[in-house]
């Protein structure tokens, strides 16, 4: 048969394997909508990782998972016994080298973590060359949609939903001062905020006192703009230098 005919092109869009991308789909829109719920349970404490990656990581290993189960239907149900190699090693391979992409373009920056959506988008891509491989051209077109609506929507999403923005704190004392913790954390709730759990870090540099923190605010409307909480940690006692900036993913 030959490969460019019509009759050959048309079992790609037959309808048993239409049908089986739908179904594709719907496992792709709920993993979607179960990744941004938990996603967003981490948004709203102020962690790096949001609803965007959490969303955007869960639906693509459903993608990866669900096309596994309908192998009959790929290659446009053409699949020959006598394939030289088994495509789910070749899937295992892309993914595992696609990790380590991600994984390059995420960055640490003190306290604050970046890339983690990128990499996230860039897994999904990965899924999504791979159901155009096999064949799966619907789902890969409604993978691409719903991927760049995520990307595009969810983080305004986020601002509208309940939230508790989270600021990078870093502290520098003078020279042999020795401060309070508890005073810190009274500044800091002063201004609506508090100190995030498993955050607190102290650096000494010249006998010099370095303190690391991220402050999550107690609710949406509570802490007071960022350029505020400075002024206030400025006021501390011994306080030498000291910056701040936004938590983010």
């Amino acid at each position: 048969m030959n490969e460019l005919s019509l009759e050959n092109l048309s079992t790609y869009w037959a309808t048993p394997v239409v049908a089986t991308n739908i179904v594709v789909f719907l496992n792709l829109l709920g993993a979607l909508i179960l990744g941004l719920i938990v996603g967003y349970e981490r948004s709203y404490h102020g962690r790096a990782a949001g609803m965007r990656t959490y969303g955007l990581v869960c639906m693509a290993a459903a993608a990866l998972t669900v096309i596994a189960g309908y192998p009959n239907y790929w290659f446009g149900g053409q699949v020959n016994s006598y394939l030289a190699g088994d495509p789910t090693r070749v899937i295992q391979g892309i993914v595992t080298g696609i990790g380590f992409l991600g994984a390059g373009v995420i960055m640490r920056d003190g306290l604050n973590i970046s890339g983690l959506t990128t990499a996230a988008s860039i897994w999904a891509c990965a899924a999504i060359g791979i159901m155009v491989g096999v064949g799966f051209y619907v789902s890969a077109i409604m993978l691409t949609l719903l991927a760049a609506l995520c990307m595009m929507w969810v983080s305004k999403l986020e601002s509208w939903l309940p939230s508790r923005p989270a600021i990078a704190v870093t502290l520098e004392f003078q020279k042999n001062f020795v401060p309070q913790e508890s005073t810190l954390r009274e500044v800091v709730y002063s201004n609506g905020y508090e100190i995030a759990t498993g955050s607190f870090a102290i650096r000494s540099s010249n006998e010099k006192l370095q303190w690391h923190f991220v402050a999550i605010a107690l609710s949406k409307s509570s802490g007071v703009p960022m350029n505020e909480l400075a002024s206030g940690l400025s006021t501390l006692e011994g306080v030498e230098d000291f910056s701040l900036s936004h938590a983010r993913n």
